[in-house]
């Protein structure tokens, strides 16, 4: 009797004393961590106490426990507002367009990339391909504008020369073309930055996996498929789960700084919405429900991401 209450007794003492042997190893880590934490716990978590805004009837310079508190009516507003579900669509269309351009087009420049074999050429390439993601939006905003301009704009005047249009063509003044113009300055200005990881993976890569290859006599196609690919397959899993969890964050600077009043229609986003129909009108309140269905939806949308993708790859992130 005395044997196995002892075993029981070390059984559960052992747990503790590995623990505080593994923080006794690493503590030094553990407090260079301790600043790092405190600014997530503050600009991360502890904001999340402002979402109570979107349950009352805000008035700045009142108390908290003098605010009026209306549950969910601020959420019933929003739901049954039509423009919101418009908003809503060029939300999803423009995340939609810029995940699928984001992951697909980044992944393959990486392996067109990691093949060329002049390295001077290859960190020149790389060097100019990442150069504008230190741009500002205001200014790539503005390099976007100049180029699909009709008084000397580059892209008409490529069109016309090539007789392939008579006039040129208004591109910022036309909705049905807004979409497209966001994810193409978005690639142009992202794809060279978002790279970098991926070539980061394929340079972790065993060169004898090639080499092997080349004796069994694959072709670099070959090797890309088979080698390659399945060797990034965990970085492009990770990447795309948190992308898609950011599905609806697609930010307002790109929509504000390209859009006008004659594609409104097509450049509002949810965050712009908030932005003018919220923080502008004074509407506080209205504001903070919006980007708590923005924060909701974000969570369930990575949640199951992430256990679809553990479920059919085993790869996840949690």
């Amino acid at each position: 009797m005395n044997t196995v209450t002892s075993i029981k007794e070390n059984a559960y003492k052992q747990p503790k004393n590995h623990a505080w042997k593994v923080f006794k190893n690493q503590q030094y880590l553990y407090y260079m961590s301790i600043p790092f934490v405190l600014w997530v716990f503050v600009f991360q978590y502890l904001p999340l106490w402002g979402w109570t805004m979107a349950f009352q009837k805000y008035k700045p310079g009142v108390s908290f426990f003098d605010q009026k508190w209306v549950g969910l009516e601020h959420f019933r507003v929003l739901f049954g507002d039509e423009h919101f579900y418009q908003v809503l669509r060029n939300t999803l269309a423009m995340s939609l367009m810029g995940l699928i351009a984001g992951f697909i087009v980044p992944v393959v420049f990486a392996l067109l990339l990691n093949e060329v074999r002049v390295q001077v050429m290859k960190r020149f390439v790389q060097t100019v391909s990442y150069l504008p993601h230190f741009v500002s939006w205001v200014v790539a905003a503005g390099i976007v504008t100049k180029m699909l301009s009709t008084d000397g704009g580059v892209v008409n005047d490529i069109l016309m020369s090539l007789h392939l249009i008579d006039k040129p063509i208004q591109f910022m003044a036309q909705g049905n073309l807004f979409w497209g113009i966001v994810t193409g300055a978005d690639i142009w200005k992202e794809t060279g930055w978002s790279a970098i990881i991926y070539l980061a993976a394929i340079s972790g890569i065993g060169p004898e996996l090639y080499e092997a290859a080349r004796v069994d006599g694959a072709s670099r196609l070959q090797q890309i498929w088979h080698i390659t690919l399945p060797g990034i397959r965990p970085t492009i899993i990770v990447l795309l789960i948190m992308s898609i969890g950011h599905l609806l964050g697609t930010g307002f600077e790109k929509q504000f700084l390209l859009g006008n009043h004659l594609v409104i229609d097509y450049s509002e986003v949810l965050d712009l919405y908030a932005l003018n129909y919220g923080l502008a009108m004074g509407r506080y309140s209205f504001g903070t429900a919006i980007n708590i269905f923005n924060s909701v939806i974000s969570l369930i949308l990575l949640f199951a991401a992430n256990g679809i993708f553990k479920r059919f790859t085993n790869e996840s992130i949690m």
